[in-house]
């Protein structure tokens, strides 16, 4: 996954989600949830790529940014539940949107087992 599109169509693909443009900037695209309108994921061009923000358990947070380079504490977001995903290529798609798949379970409230 290297573009803006790949990410809306795949978050497009959950319950009660659509797509938003908050801001007077329309390089930022955000992914929302319907039932309380969060964002799980905000999506932007910035230094020649495309990046996308998602929500993370603290728990998890380190273990991404250590896993890949490309992932990073989030851009003008709260760095402890925040990461920045850079579409650079170096990380694979399964796991940009297993990433995507833990934002939305975040925002929604998705309760365990």
């Amino acid at each position: 996954m290297k573009e803006r599109k790949e990410i809306l169509n795949f978050g497009m693909t959950f319950s009660d989600v659509y797509i938003d443009t908050p801001f007077r900037d329309d390089n930022w695209v955000l992914l929302r949830y319907r039932k309380n309108k969060k964002a799980f994921a905000w999506t932007y061009e910035r230094n020649g790529h495309i990046w996308v923000n998602v929500k993370v358990d603290p728990k998890w947070r380190d273990f991404w940014r250590s896993a890949y380079s490309s992932v990073l504490p989030g851009y003008h977001q709260n760095k402890e539940h925040w990461n920045s995903i850079i579409l650079d290529g170096t990380i694979p798609e399964e796991e940009i949107k297993r990433m995507i798949a833990e934002s939305y379970d975040l925002i929604v409230g998705k309760k365990s087992n």
